[in-house]
């Protein structure tokens, strides 16, 4: 266990993390924590985001939704290196998971955008993904009587870009994905972990990816730099501005290759893995984890077993679906 004490104090002292200061444990000296849904979400507004996170009136052609990126029926992502927007068009990023994206620190890899709302801009406008222009996309939305109605109900006018955003990110907050056997394990059912389970939860601890990948989303909450004890990118053939991470954000060399955390929550089912989607299975994640951001050789057994404890992570993501 002394290596996992020693990498957490060396990560913890590089970390890049939010204002609020360093990562806390959980109570009872746990690094994670239990999920809890948001609460005080509008219902009317929840759906009204719901219905606009799948309708791709919100893209210029009329062929992409938000959801066609952030399939929620298969863990909230789409499963490609590179996510395809209009015309075919190929971006340079994976996408991520939109469950329990509410609890991260910012939004994109590079963390561009401060909040949900933020976000909602973001593929909307861009002409890799959306293409959409926001004076064409309201005057859609506004000549669907459906929609004017709704906005009109919900927000006392119709629709404007901050009401399609604040609809769509209270949908998002919506989507937390409680009630999985690991938090039931952290309340205090010691029968909920498979022993195999319970031993890649202790390995996962020891050898220090709780460093980075802790709190209730099992991620998401801080920066870190990709490549802090081996150099990652030496074996790079190209390297292109998604790969800079936070750099393209601050212009500061010290961001260079610092990326935002990823949750680990569905990480089981959420292939393939890194930013750029290269890696097309979570076995050998860990193992370039381990090498790249703990200086170790995480032997197969132990990968499998950390594995193992992972997939207890995954709960309920009927959210989506208004259930």
């Amino acid at each position: 266990m002394i290596r996992g004490y020693f990498v957490y104090a060396l990560l913890c002292g590089l970390a890049l993390l939010p204002a609020a200061g360093p990562a806390r444990a959980a109570s009872g000296g746990e690094p994670l924590r239990p999920l809890v849904a948001i609460a005080g979400l509008d219902p009317g507004k929840v759906a009204l985001g719901r219905r606009l996170f799948s309708d791709p009136i919100l893209s210029a052609d009329g062929t992409i939704a938000c959801q066609s990126c952030h399939d929620l029926k298969s863990g909230g992502s789409d499963h490609r290196p590179h996510s395809i927007g209009i015309h075919g068009r190929q971006g340079a990023l994976r996408a991520p998971t939109v469950f329990n994206a509410a609890l991260n620190v910012a939004q994109f890899w590079d963390g561009l955008a401060a909040t949900l709302e933020d976000q909602v801009a973001g593929p909307v406008t861009n002409p890799v993904e959306m293409g959409a222009q926001w004076p064409a996309l309201l005057r859609r939305l506004g000549r669907d009587p459906v929609y004017d109605a709704a906005f009109r109900r919900l927000y006392g006018h119709g629709p404007d870009q901050a009401a399609v955003a604040d609809a769509i990110a209270t949908f998002e907050r919506s989507l937390i994905t409680v009630g999985s056997r690991f938090d039931a394990y952290l309340g205090g059912d010691g029968n909920a972990l498979s022993a195999d389970e319970r031993k890649g939860y202790a390995l996962f601890k020891s050898y220090g990816c709780a460093s980075c990948h802790q709190g209730a989303n099992v991620g998401g909450n801080m920066y870190q730099k990709f490549g802090i004890l081996g150099d990652y990118w030496q074996h790079r053939t190209r390297i292109g501005k998604a790969d800079l991470g936070r750099y393209t954000v601050t212009g500061l060399e010290r961001d260079r290759y610092v990326f935002k955390v990823p949750s680990l929550r569905l990480a089981v089912v959420n292939g393939p893995y890194f930013h750029d989607g290269s890696v097309a299975s979570l076995e050998e994640a860990i193992r370039l984890m381990g090498r790249y951001q703990l200086g170790q050789t995480i032997p197969d057994g132990d990968i499998h077993l950390i594995v193992d404890f992972l997939g207890s992570l995954v709960g309920d993501m009927s959210a989506a679906e208004g259930k």
